[in-house]
């Protein structure tokens, strides 16, 4: 039997962090929405029990430190399968770009094989079982739109944004994670209204959406590349409605209503990224 699932990659039009819990994660508010930028991940059963991934990107490892060899794994291990699953990801969203890419992977497999296998359980015990995974795999798992809290696993669906062109763009740098969050401090940090989006979303305003954008862990991020707000600045003046950094970054994305302004935000940045991309919302899970 054989697969196709969509991966796609989010952003994050607010995210904050709160404080480092005694587990040594931290305690997050996230509001989260998908793009039309997505892996595709191809999967079919092996007999042989094995777990194999496969991909002509060189950024993508074959072994357990890719996640979606992981949630083969996982789901193996946790409903005792003895058959294996090849795992072709055709990679389209940046590698360590602050959207989701290797978590939307997860999750995608998780789907995958919860077909593929016959296991037959729910989307909110894959987004359980994901949240083992990685913080943004429970919220990939479902797609759309969601505030996630906790460490990421507790998701609470929103409404879509309202349409709207999403022009993304990567500088020639990676952004571990695990360093941001060592550099924020929760008490010098600019933390976003969280409710104020939640309710713009619920209003299907998007001049309210735009201007309550905002990403706590953008100061940190900012210090250490400078970049990341030198294409914030270069999207402002090219006319986006707004501008912000996507997770820990280095991704900057920008909000546009107008057609000829996301071109025109692409064609100013083409000299300054390699990885430029104009794309749609996705929004809700049905089209996820």
């Amino acid at each position: 039997m054989e697969i196709l699932e969509k991966a796609p990659a989010k952003i994050n039009l607010s995210l904050d962090v709160l404080y480092k819990r005694e587990d040594g994660f931290h305690e997050v508010e996230m509001v989260m929405t998908t793009v039309d930028l997505a892996d595709r991940i191809e999967l079919s059963t092996l007999s042989s029990g094995i777990i194999r991934v496969e991909s002509e990107s060189r950024f993508v490892p074959n072994d357990e430190r890719n996640l979606a060899y992981r949630a083969a794994k996982l789901m193996k291990d946790h409903y005792q399968i003895k058959e294996g699953v090849r795992i072709f990801i055709e990679k389209n969203i940046p590698v360590a770009a602050g959207l989701a890419g290797g978590s939307s992977d997860a999750a995608a497999v998780l789907r995958g094989v919860n077909e593929i296998w016959g296991i037959g359980a729910s989307l909110d015990e894959l987004a359980e079982l994901g949240a083992k995974i990685g913080s943004d795999v429970s919220f990939c798992v479902y797609g759309g739109t969601a505030l996630a809290r906790g460490r990421g696993e507790q998701i609470l669906e929103l409404p879509s944004p309202p349409p709207c062109w999403v022009v993304l763009a990567k500088p020639t740098i990676g952004v571990s994670t695990q360093t941001i969050y060592q550099g924020f401090n929760p008490k010098t940090a600019s933390h976003p209204d969280t409710v104020g989006m939640i309710n713009a979303l619920r209003r299907e305003d998007f001049d309210a959406i735009c201007g309550h954008v905002g990403n706590a862990l953008e100061g940190v991020t900012m210090k250490l590349h400078p970049e990341v707000n030198q294409i914030k600045e270069q999207m402002r003046q090219a006319g986006a409605d707004a501008v912000l950094m996507s997770g820990s970054g280095p991704t900057v994305f920008a909000l546009v209503g107008q057609d000829a302004r996301a071109q025109r935000i692409y064609n100013s940045l083409k000299g300054f990224c390699t990885e430029v991309y104009v794309v749609r919302m996705l929004g809700n899970r049905e089209m996820t």
